[in-house]
């Protein structure tokens, strides 16, 4: 995770988190980034201050669960997500193909923070 200065876009810090990330969200109660990564892995960083931030843990979820939204009046986290099937044989046309979801297998999951 990259974490950038608003007023001029210089670099505060840089950040590891898990492996295939779609989304982060910010909850600005708890001055926490949330990255959904697709390995199943939410990372949690903490907004020490404006120039210093650190990882405070990575919560198992699902894998695939790589977009997630906060409700800032909870502070709950939401992911959603659904089980794979495994991904097609590769071909000359798809040579890198992915899986499909699991026909019913669709959910939500609701990660409530640690305050």
């Amino acid at each position: 995770m990259v974490v950038l200065d608003g007023d001029d876009g210089h670099i505060i810090t840089t950040l590891p988190i898990g492996e295939r990330v779609d989304a982060a969200a910010f909850d600005a109660g708890l001055k926490r980034v949330y990255s959904s990564n697709g390995d199943g892995t939410l990372t949690v960083v903490q907004e020490i201050d404006k120039d210093n931030f650190k990882v405070l843990e990575n919560v198992q979820t699902q894998k695939g669960a790589r977009t997630c939204t906060v409700y800032q009046k909870n502070h709950h986290i939401y992911l959603p997500t659904a089980e794979l099937n495994p991904p097609p044989d590769p071909t000359p046309d798809n040579p890198h193909p992915r899986p499909t979801l699991k026909s019913g297998t669709f959910t939500i999951l609701d990660v409530a923070p640690v305050k």
